[in-house]
């Protein structure tokens, strides 16, 4: 059996957080529910369902209306920033599968994270900020990092820093899962057409449930 619909969702999650990425950085705001979206994957370690990873495909519903834009053109300038973040998100993922030790911390120190979140809530100031120390203590250490770009007003808030960072992460959690599922960056060329009709019927069949 195909999993294009898979596919779509994971990559609707790596463009959702791409979209989160650029607004933070522009506007120094982002809607709460798909913040808590983004914090919500990146403690999901073994999902039964591909959408349990975002607590139902619902919550992709952002995302995957910007994937339907990008894959029917990909001549969007208002989607400029946020397709360069996705292609920066799917090539850290990949560097970041070589470092198994990494790995081993991240998951470790998600662990911890995930009590305290639900100690406190998902996207309360101190999880963010525990996410965000993860993100920069691993994926900051590579050699290629994502430049963001933005208002500097916005920039140098470190409460705004630690939620970019944060959906940064989750666009990496979101990129493991595409490739777990058989995701290839060539797809997002060469089976755009099949990409594209997974995201249209999911989003056909959750406009008609709401």
């Amino acid at each position: 059996m195909s999993n294009w619909r898979e596919q779509a969702l994971a990559l609707a999650g790596i463009f959702q957080a791409a979209v989160l990425v650029e607004r933070l950085a522009k506007t120094g705001s982002a809607p709460q529910d798909e913040l808590e979206t983004g914090v919500y994957s990146l403690f999901q370690q073994n999902p039964d369902r591909t959408e349990d990873v975002f607590n139902g495909a619902a919550q992709l519903l952002p995302g995957l209306r910007v994937s339907r834009e990008l894959l029917q053109s990909r001549r969007h300038p208002e989607y400029t920033d946020s397709l360069r973040y996705a292609l920066s998100i799917l090539y850290l993922q990949r560097q970041l599968q070589k470092k198994p030790d990494l790995l081993s911390i991240i998951g470790s120190r998600l662990e911890k994270a995930r009590e305290q979140a639900e100690h406190f809530s998902p996207t309360h100031e101190n999880v963010i900020s525990n996410l965000a120390g993860i993100y920069s203590d691993t994926l900051s250490t590579f050699r290629f990092r994502i430049q963001v770009l933005g208002d500097f007003n916005f920039l140098q808030q470190q409460r705004i820093a630690n939620q970019i960072r944060t959906m940064l992460f989750a666009g990496v959690r979101a990129a493991t899962l595409w490739r777990q599922l058989g995701g290839r960056r060539l797809h997002l060329l060469f089976q755009r057409k099949k990409l594209l009709a997974a995201t249209e019927q999911l989003i056909g069949q959750l406009d008609a449930a709401t």
